[in-house]
Formats: structure tokens, C-alpha cells, sequence
């Protein structure tokens, strides 16, 4: 940090008193930091913030009388200008997803090392978004089982979209002249797809593609 630069501002937001108390201390001692406040509470968190001004908090999510996520509303509700980094123990997707939704700009785990939650508490006051190396893996993980969730996941981009069109009670002349393709084409993909779906005619073909959602806009 440059000399004169202002000390970033830090609330730490956590119902352990241990866990709060070392990181506050640890970030006291970190130069270019600054800890302004500590809550150990959903409620005590809104006065504390409101109090203190800090530019960065620290928030836990599983505290004693409520949800980090609905402390996390509530606070940027009030303090928009203020950046939330959530550190927490809970490392699964849909938790991660809850905090960016309710506003938080990071999201790191308690087991980080110190110089992670340290360039993690700069980068979010500097308006970035930040997601912990094991946070982002998992994320990424919940997004990849989501995709394959979709029906049919075996099917090519390109056979969901013949699939569709088939849904739709196109022929194959009706679907190569929507897709640009030869008819021949679309007789390899048609073929692939009875394959892959394991159906043995066109009707067969069409009712399982509607029970599963297709023939709208999928393409």
C-alpha cells in the first residue's frame, strides 16, 4: 500500500468467539488493515456496520440467530457501498450461490491461508469478485452436474437441436432447411439420435422428446 493510502476498514461478523477474536487479530497486525469492529450476531452485525463504516466485512454464515446470507442482504440493503467477503465452513454450491445472490463479492473457506483471505479482503474492496480455489472448484462441479442433469445429456448440441425440431413435427427436408444442412445430414443425426435414445420409430421418437420438455425453444 502506497504511504498516506487509507488502511482498508474490516468488520468481522462471526458467532465463535475464537474464530473471530484470531482473525480480528490477525488482520490488526496485517499493514494496510484496519479492524474496526467485530459482531458476533445477525443483529449485532447491522448496528456494528451501521456504526463503524467499514468498507470490507467479514461474514460468517451460520450464525446463532440467523443466516450470513440474510445478514448479508440486510447489511447492503442499508450500506450498498459496502463490500461483503464471506469466510465460512460451509463449501457447497448452493451455499456459495445463496451469498453472490444476496450480494456477497467473495467467498473464501476458513481452512485459506492467511494471505488468501488477505488478498481476498483487498481485492473485494477494490470492487472485485473473489472465489476461494476450493469454493470455485466446487462451484464449478455444481455447475457440471446441473448441465448433466439436462435430459439426454449423450445427445450432441447439435442432435438436441434436430430433437427439438423433430418435437416440433418438422420432416427432415422441414429441419435441414431450418438448420442449413442437407437433408442427408439430417438423416445421419435422426439415425444417431434413435441410436443413442434407443427408440426404434419417429413417433416413438417424438413422444419421448416432449415428455422430457423438448419442442419449444431449445433451439
Amino acid at each position: 500500500m502506497s504511504a498516506g493510502a487509507a488502511a482498508i476498514r474490516v468488520v468481522v461478523v462471526d458467532d465463535h468467539p475464537t474464530f473471530r477474536i484470531g482473525m480480528s487479530a490477525l488482520l490488526a497486525a496485517t499493514p494496510g488493515l484496519e479492524v474496526v469492529g467485530q459482531a458476533a450476531s445477525r443483529a449485532e452485525a447491522v448496528g456494528v456496520v451501521l456504526g463503524a463504516d467499514p468498507d470490507v466485512v467479514i461474514m460468517d454464515l451460520d450464525l446463532g440467530d440467523g443466516s450470513g446470507v440474510d445478514a448479508t442482504r440486510e447489511l447492503l440493503a442499508r450500506r450498498p457501498e459496502v463490500a461483503v467477503l464471506v469466510v465460512t465452513m460451509l463449501d457447497d454450491e448452493h451455499a456459495v450461490y445463496d451469498a453472490i445472490r444476496a450480494g456477497a463479492r467473495g467467498y473464501v473457506l476458513k481452512e485459506a491461508q492467511p494471505q488468501e483471505v488477505e488478498r481476498s479482503i483487498r481485492s473485494v474492496a477494490g470492487g472485485g469478485l473473489v472465489l476461494g480455489a476450493g469454493v470455485a472448484r466446487r462451484a464449478m462441479e455444481g455447475l457440471a452436474a446441473r448441465a448433466d442433469a439436462r435430459p439426454f445429456p449423450q445427445l450432441t448440441d447439435r442432435e438436441r437441436e434436430v430433437l427439438a425440431l423433430l418435437a416440433q413435427g418438422l420432416d427432415n427436408a422441414a429441419i435441414a432447411r431450418s438448420l442449413f444442412v442437407t437433408t442427408k445430414t439430417v438423416r445421419n443425426y435422426v439415425y444417431a439420435i434413435f441410436t443413442k435414445l434407443e427408440v426404434k420409430d419417429r413417433a416413438a421418437l417424438v413422444v419421448l422428446a416432449r415428455e422430457a420438455g423438448f419442442g419449444g425453444d431449445e433451439r
